[in-house]
């Protein structure tokens, strides 16, 4: 009895302060626009939630079934195990997402009737077809959670692959079809002059649909990857057995190689996202990026640059852990320097909004020097640049815990470091010259070359260190060697991940501006204008906040639970 009191209060904290405390910050937070809580701060808050469950519990089965597929072909019983307590914090996470998606769908309904009856009509088929396969989706996750055990090996484990596929292609169908209503609000396809529905697969496949499905996928299996990495960081900060830490060391190891191998593509996805906007409505395309988000815009480059700092400093403090991670130290600096500058660049605004004094400071609309700099060619140079010394990072990351045995492993390398310098070299020049000195029609088509010639490090790079280091042996390593720090860094990751999220879905969303459904459906209720940006702020931070403090009890719920297995 004292046990199980123990492990009540445990959880019983973490929930009264979910329950008491944050409405108490929201009130204070939100008090300054039209109330504490008006109708769109209520949809606000629950589609964000469930957003964010709905991300996470659709990323983790992803790399759960690489993991458990990683481990029958290496038949390594280490990836079976993780991949298993992966599953296992989704399907707490789970019953918490339906209670968010039907609190949600009530509100919406309840204080949106107009939008709601709209877009059911719309989309009625498709709500049918959503709500059938989500509950496809809770049968296959428990059917692949409960018979790990049972169908452990053989043909057994053939057919537990096989649902494991399935319940990724069931939440990836699920995520499509959101996605179809949330890009047809932003860009409205088969439509009559009326407004009305008249080709459902056009409003279907709009012009934002593929790319929304593609950066949400990948933004997902990042997102997912890096709270799962947190809870990893979380049970080895509170091990007290060495056995333990080892264990969460390594899961966490996991965990954040597959949310930065997510990261590393992100940054296209999004830029292509925003490319069909602008294509779409040049409105909304100047709106989002030049006009009242700027600033938003300067927030998210700020993030974006915690995320890849936090991401190599997370694969810095992995030398540590092996004899052979000293002799990469000496290459940190130069990475961190390359990775500060392209930060630098990516923060730099082109034209803030400035009052009437720093107008008079820097002698006009734009700055001499920096102005420069703020424009998108300048910004691409900087992404690509981050994007290939995170992925130098992640190969040193490698090689100090694995050994070489072919004999031209030298060669490999030299060709390596040829390939990255040509591409830095190439993605500079194709910035500098089309970017500012080629006719304007070419500034933005040249981010495709850049792109080609990132994509094409990545994978020839790649392709040279698996031949390199095929069947070599592992270098020395102690696991549950880490320093805390690290363990901090993936925190810290979590941390950005949920509030970048956040951030980027409520300036999708206020791009529309004072429309519903864009140029279809007006929005004329009381809230129909753009908050402030410390109001969107405020706003964003409380959610994370409160989405954290959930995940907090849910980690809770699944550390008593493994802990109840192992007795």
């Amino acid at each position: 009895m004292g046990m199980t009191t123990l492990r009540i209060k445990k959880i019983l904290f973490p929930l009264l302060f979910t329950a008491f405390l944050m409405p108490l910050l929201c009130s204070t937070a939100f008090a300054s626009e039209g109330g504490v809580f008006t109708p769109r701060l209520w949809v606000w808050l629950f589609a964000q939630l469930h957003l964010y469950f709905a991300a996470f519990i659709l990323s983790v089965p992803v790399f759960v079934l690489i993991l458990e597929l990683t481990g029958v072909i290496r038949k390594d019983k280490r990836f079976d195990r993780v991949a298993r307590e992966f599953l296992a914090i989704s399907v707490v996470t789970h019953i918490v997402t339906v209670i968010l998606g039907v609190i949600f769908a009530a509100v919406v309904f309840s204080l949106y009737s107009n939008l709601s009856g709209y877009m059911y009509k719309a989309f009625s088929p498709t709500v049918k077809l959503y709500a059938a396969i989500i509950i496809i989706d809770i049968a296959l996750l428990y059917l692949y959670y409960l018979l790990w055990s049972r169908l452990g090996s053989g043909r057994g484990k053939l057919l537990h692959l096989g649902i494991g596929l399935l319940l990724n292609l069931s939440g990836i169908a699920i995520m499509f079809i959101a996605n179809a209503w949330t890009t047809f609000m932003m860009a409205p396809t088969g439509v009559d002059a009326s407004g009305v529905v008249v080709d459902l697969w056009q409003a279907i496949n709009n012009p934002l649909w593929h790319p929304m499905n593609l950066h949400r996928f990948v933004a997902n299996i990042a997102f997912g990857g890096a709270i799962v990495a947190a809870y990893a960081a979380y049970r080895f900060l509170s091990a007290a057995r060495e056995e333990e830490r080892a264990r969460y060391d390594w899961m966490g190891y996991i965990a954040a190689v597959v949310s930065i191998l997510a990261l590393l593509p992100l940054p296209f996805a999004g830029y292509w996202l925003t490319s069909e906007i602008y294509s779409y409505s040049q409105q909304m395309g100047i709106t989002l990026m030049g006009g009242v988000f700027g600033w938003m815009f300067i927030a998210q480059a700020a993030v974006i640059g915690t995320l890849f700092l936090g991401a190599n400093y997370y694969l810095w403090c992995g030398f540590e852990r092996a004899k052979g991670g000293a002799v990469y130290r000496p290459y940190v600096k130069y990475i961190a320097i390359v990775l500060a500058l392209c930060f630098l660049v990516w923060f730099t605004p082109h034209t803030p909004h400035l009052s009437s004094l720093e107008l008079k400071e820097i002698g006009g609309r734009f700055h001499p020097l920096l102005a420069p700099l703020g424009l998108m060619p300048a910004k691409n140079i900087a992404v690509n640049i981050m994007i290939l010394a995170t992925f130098v990072s992640f190969l040193l990351f490698r090689r100090a815990v694995r050994s070489s045995s072919v004999s031209w492993a030298a060669i490999g390398k030299t060709i390596q470091a040829g390939i990255l310098s040509a591409a830095v070299l190439n993605i500079i020049f194709l910035g500098v010259y089309y970017g500012y000195f080629a006719d304007s029609v070419y500034k933005i088509t040249s981010s495709i070359p850049q792109v080609l010639t990132t994509l094409f490090a990545l994978i020839s790079c790649s392709v040279i260190e698996f031949f390199i280091y095929r069947g070599g042996e592992s270098v020395e390593h102690k696991w549950g060697g880490a320093s805390e720090r690290s363990q901090y860094a993936l925190i810290v990751l979590a941390v950005s991940f949920t509030w970048l999220m956040g951030l980027m879905g409520f300036i999708r969303s206020a791009i529309r501006q004072h429309w519903h459904v864009y140029t279809v459906v007006r929005d004329v209720s009381a809230d129909a204008f753009t908050p402030t940006i410390s109001y969107a702020a405020k706003v964003v931070s409380i959610i994370t906040l409160i989405f954290l403090a959930i995940i907090i009890v849910i980690f809770r719920i699944s550390h008593l639970r493994r802990a109840g297995e192992d007795r």
